[in-house]
């Protein structure tokens, strides 16, 4: 179970920072029991701007996480030293390698994962994590033990982890961070030859938070308004038989034949 430095657990619904989101539902969220918070990389000044003073007043009590895409070493390094530094923190919670893929080295993957968990031994990190959309590519992390934290895209559309992936990651008990959980908005339109009322961005995060695995779901609303909506799943009850039957049938016919490349390369 991941958890904040003062022992608290992390929240079902994390924050995932964006280019064009209203700043002000940083503290909002927080403030709306949200601790858990993420950056693709080092945030944006409007961004900055609201989590310096809010990581300055309750550091204990929040899990700061960053990634980055980069397998160079020294390039990593200094990422890290740059956040610490811009956001005045000693320690970084998670520090996620991201985006995992074949195209990937072993050799490389390894060297990188060998260093964040030097991070972790010397009190910069507090947890490694891995992102990835390739499912072989998670399972194979998994079984390894090279992460403590998986962030894996799963929603009601792309439901193939459940087979190996999420078990995988309960059996290990590393936790699972669900992303893209609604589907780049996709799940949450009305389809023209589809009757069925599409789903609430709530219900998306309901369905992705159903499986045991699955530790907490990212959310990253645009404004005040979203952030409202996606609160509600805080505080809903788990899904029905009946919701989660349902829910799974519209996600097969949104995702189709799936013939996209990049639904047929990661489904």
């Amino acid at each position: 179970m991941l958890k904040t430095q003062n022992g608290t657990p992390a929240s079902r619904l994390g924050f995932a920072s964006q280019y064009t989101q209203d700043p002000t539902c940083i503290r909002a969220a927080f403030e709306a029991g949200i601790n858990y918070f993420f950056d693709y990389q080092l945030p944006k000044e409007p961004i900055l701007a609201e989590l310096k003073p809010l990581l300055a007043s309750d550091r204990a009590s929040i899990l700061y996480t960053v990634g980055s895409e980069s397998r160079d070493i020294e390039t990593l390094r200094q990422q890290r030293d740059e956040i610490r530094q811009q956001l005045q923190i000693d320690c970084i919670d998670i520090f996620f390698t991201e985006y995992l893929s074949p195209s990937d080295r072993a050799d490389d993957i390894q060297v990188v994962i060998e260093e964040l968990y030097g991070w972790k031994a010397q009190g910069l990190i507090r947890y490694v994590g891995v992102t990835t959309h390739h499912r072989p590519t998670g399972l194979a992390v998994i079984e390894q033990r090279n992460c403590d934290v998986l962030m894996h895209r799963y929603n009601m559309a792309h439901r193939k982890a459940e087979t190996d992936l999420l078990p995988a990651a309960q059996a290990a008990e590393i936790p699972v961070v669900a992303f893209t959980c609604t589907r780049w908005e996709t799940l949450l339109t009305q389809q023209p030859t589809d009757p069925r009322t599409p789903p609430t961005a709530a219900d998306c995060y309901r369905f992705a938070l159903h499986h045991p695995a699955v530790g907490l779901a990212l959310t990253s609303p645009r404004d005040q308004q979203q952030l409202a909506e996606n609160l509600r799943v805080l505080h809903a009850p788990p899904l029905s038989a009946e919701e989660l039957d349902h829910w799974q049938n519209y996600g097969d016919f949104i995702y189709g034949e799936g013939q996209h490349m990049f639904e047929t390369l990661y489904p």
